[in-house]
């Protein structure tokens, strides 16, 4: 038996207030900053360990539906420096997505070195932590990359584990598989960070139109 419904067209009625149906997610929604990254890549005589500084901001979107499928979600950029330094060492825009029917949570990213991936995973509205995975080759929660990316860097499967505080502050463990000429072994690109929040999110535009909408006559 299919896990779809056999009508594949009609919409549901989507909540007007994303925020208040992110489930899992809407603990990171907002602006944040991390000053404790930690990247360990790849280099030609053996991995390299470096610090970094993080700044995401992660916005409500409207409500997504696919015929009957139903997605809250939060669009995110990420922009990461070195400490005292201005030139920007990782760009990465993409979606968070909430399905609160099936439990399913996505990550899709880009980032412009010519790569781009979808992660999935499965949690509770309340979860504190979740897990997504993206895999190469796969056609639901693949990556794909550039040419070069692909003979010299190959990623073979990427993964992420976010983890929500009781502080306010929430966290992600981030692992690369990478396979790289002349290595026997595969290469485990990690990182991690810990974000403290800096401002606040803005609703979602139905949601902020609602908001200022003239009450009705009675």
């Amino acid at each position: 038996m299919s896990q779809f419904p056999k009508d594949i067209y009609t919409e549901p009625q989507p909540s007007v207030d994303t925020l208040a149906n992110l489930g899992p997610l809407a603990a990171m929604a907002g602006i944040w900053r991390g000053q404790i990254g930690v990247d360990v890549n790849p280099k030609a005589d053996g991995p390299e360990t470096r610090a970094f500084i993080e700044h995401i901001e992660l916005q409500p979107i409207d409500a997504q539906t696919n015929g009957p499928q139903l997605f809250y979600g939060l669009r995110y950029h990420t922009h990461i420096v070195k400490p005292n330094d201005v030139e920007t060492f990782h760009d990465q825009v993409g979606y968070w997505l909430w399905e609160p029917a099936t439990g399913n949570i996505i990550q899709t990213l880009t980032i412009p070195r010519g790569q781009a991936a979808l992660a999935m995973g499965k949690t509770t509205a309340d979860a504190k932590t979740f897990h997504l995975q993206a895999v190469r080759g796969a056609t639901s929660n693949g990556i794909v990359s550039n040419p070069f990316l692909e003979y010299a860097f190959k990623t073979e499967r990427y993964d992420i584990t976010i983890t929500l505080h009781d502080n306010g502050t929430w966290s992600y463990q981030q692992e690369t598989v990478l396979i790289i000429p002349g290595q026997s072994e595969p290469f485990l690109h990690t990182d991690h960070n810990t974000y403290t929040k800096i401002g606040a999110a803005t609703p979602n535009p139905t949601a902020l139109a609602a908001a200022q909408a003239p009450p009705s006559a009675s």
